[in-house]
């Protein structure tokens, strides 16, 4: 039997205004449940809404969290009153000194590194676990490039429940410390992450009361990225920026970025005006770039190869619903090279004084590229979203930076050496 039919139809659920889920491809609805592919042309899933009146007041009246929105996200009314990491509100950055680098006038940057484990990843992990506690789950699991691992183990100890955890077994070592320490089980899996991903699909179908939050409770898991969305147009005064640059791994982040802006609008929360959707990925695992290059509208799998490893998913779910929002919206997906990555970490640290991972790199490396190659007006109000904190990814900068010289204890050494460094 499937939790499903075990846990019965929609009505025994409380997820707020979520009325059912609906197919991205043919529009079927099926009741509210753990499912995410349409059991009329397998496409996948995601949550419908009836959405009752939100205002800007009962929105700012709200926890300064991302629970500020809860009466836009698939969650129960008394989502607040269980243990979570309360993620969200974090920095919305004016960036002027990086827009002068980058040719960019207006800019701005999303600094989720401010999140409980340091990535966005704790937002749609926090919107998982309270449907899935919700629909009857117990544990709470995912397969993971490293920042959803983070994210999952720490929630789950928050909550207090088990987690199990599956991880490619060439993770950096930072994200396998930062997930092992909150004590649950931890799988390293030999393969890279499309490998693991597969095989949480099949633990999923085997244990039905374990929550793989991008898996089998996915159409949940992806709308807490909207948050993202929300929060940008709240913290510029309840306005839309002309242009978005957003990392592209699985691409649901990007897609729903780009959901919650809608939703803004078409609730009177924003004036709807016309915005740009750009996405940023690493040359050694790029095939929604490529696709979106040679104007394709299927994504061809890829094996990564790149120190990017957040982003680095071969096979991207997402990847079509991507290429439908950057083309809708008139945007481009670009992709940029490792030591461009690195730079680009380098750039925003002395710039603006944040320390992105690599997916941050790849946002702002893309960036400069996009404006160097005219697909980004560096007269629009511009957001670039940093996901992860950069002592996730040390890797990727040892040997490119340290001391500037090594003095003994006097000034004249300290004269000397500030001489020899101008």
């Amino acid at each position: 039997m499937s939790l499903t039919a075990e846990l019965g139809t929609s009505t025994a659920f409380d997820l707020g205004p979520a009325r059912a889920l609906s197919c991205r491809e043919c529009g079927h609805e099926t009741p509210l449940a753990a499912e995410f592919a349409c059991t009329q042309c397998f496409g996948p899933l995601e949550v419908a809404y009836d959405f009752g009146t939100v205002t800007r007041a009962s929105i700012e009246a709200g926890p300064r969290n991302i629970w500020r929105y809860r009466h836009l996200l698939p969650v129960p009314a008394d989502v607040q009153e269980h243990p979570n990491t309360e993620p969200g509100l974090t920095r919305l950055i004016k960036a002027d000194r990086l827009g002068a680098a980058l040719g960019i006038r207006n800019l701005w940057i999303k600094d989720d590194t401010g999140n409980p484990t340091h990535s966005f990843k704790d937002r749609v992990v926090a919107v998982a676990l309270a449907a899935a506690r919700e629909l009857g789950f117990k544990v709470l699991c995912c397969p993971s490039t490293g920042n959803l691992a983070n994210a999952v183990a720490a929630a789950a100890a928050r909550a207090g429940w088990d987690s199990v955890v599956l991880i490619p077994a060439s993770l950096e070592q930072a994200k396998v410390l930062t997930t092992a320490v909150y004590g649950g089980t931890l799988l390293a899996v030999d393969g890279n992450y499309d490998d693991v991903n597969r095989l949480a699909t099949e633990l999923a179908a085997e244990h039905e009361d374990w929550a793989f939050v991008n898996v089998n409770v996915r159409p949940y898991y992806a709308e807490g990225s909207k948050t993202l969305g929300f929060e940008i147009a709240e913290q510029l005064g309840w306005r839309l920026p002309e242009q978005v640059v957003v990392p592209v791994a699985s691409g649901s982040q990007l897609t729903k970025v780009d959901k919650g802006f809608a939703e803004f609008g078409k609730l009177g929360l924003v004036e709807p005006t016309p915005y740009k959707v750009f996405g940023a990925q690493a040359t050694g695992c790029s095939p929604v770039a490529k696709a979106f290059a040679e104007g394709h509208d299927v994504i061809t799998p890829v094996r990564p190869d790149t120190i990017a490893r957040s982003l680095a998913i071969g096979n991207p779910a997402d990847g079509p619903y991507v290429l439908d929002a950057v083309r809708r919206t008139g945007g481009a997906v670009e992709h940029v090279t490792d030591e461009e990555v690195v730079e680009g970490i380098r750039l925003l640290a002395r710039t603006e004084g944040v320390f992105a991972e690599t997916a941050g790199g790849v946002t702002v490396a893309t960036t400069k590229k996009l404006v160097e190659s005219g697909q980004l007006d560096p007269d629009a109000e511009t957001v670039l979203l940093i996901t992860g904190d950069g002592l996730k990814t040390l890797d990727a900068v040892s040997g490119q930076v340290g001391p500037t010289a090594t003095v003994p204890a006097s000034s004249a050494a300290v004269r000397n050496a500030l001489a020899d460094r101008d």
